[in-house]
């Protein structure tokens, strides 16, 4: 017979296993851009200007989540195969926009259809409803934790505005 699990060991369990689950995933994504002679950071911030349009320098470093010296290494990368250039921004003379090439236009929507094939084949078992309700729930998850570090003990008032949903039990 089963011994039912106190919340305590579920909760814990939680956490090893959402944190093997990413490490396994983001091993899968790193090794389906290798195929494409492609590290995963550059991938994203191909992927990033693709859906998202140019964008400065600090605005990709937030969005593709690299950090400033990372992000100047994977941009020279990506100009010197002249998928991506800088120009100056229309509206603040300081800043550098980076944006894709036509050839690099075209090689990010043919590397990002490759690696969503990828992703399909290692998703593709769970039906479409519960791939969303993963998705929603980990949303979740991630919005609480980043509202804790950023504001502090939780506010159930603060965490419902942000929130579409919020669990009972919280």
């Amino acid at each position: 017979m089963m011994r039912p699990e106190s919340d305590e060991s579920i909760t814990a369990s939680l956490w090893v296993v959402l944190a093997r689950a990413y490490r396994s995933v983001a091993a899968y994504a790193e090794q389906s851009v290798a195929k494409f002679n492609i590290c995963m950071s550059d991938f994203m911030i191909l992927e990033a200007l693709l859906h998202k349009g140019p964008m400065t320098m600090s605005t990709l470093c937030d969005v593709v989540l690299i950090q400033g010296a990372g992000m100047t290494a994977a941009v020279d990368r990506l100009e010197k195969k002249k998928w991506v250039e800088r120009v100056p921004d229309e509206t603040d003379r300081r800043a550098r926009v980076v944006r894709l090439t036509a050839e690099g236009t075209s090689n990010a929507k043919s590397l990002y259809r490759r690696h969503l094939r990828d992703l399909d084949e290692l998703f593709g078992y769970l039906p479409i409803v519960e791939r969303m309700e993963a998705r929603e729930t980990l949303k979740t998850i991630g919005r609480v934790a980043h509202d804790r570090v950023v504001n502090g003990p939780l506010d159930m008032q603060r965490l419902k505005k942000r929130l579409k949903r919020v669990p009972e039990d919280i």
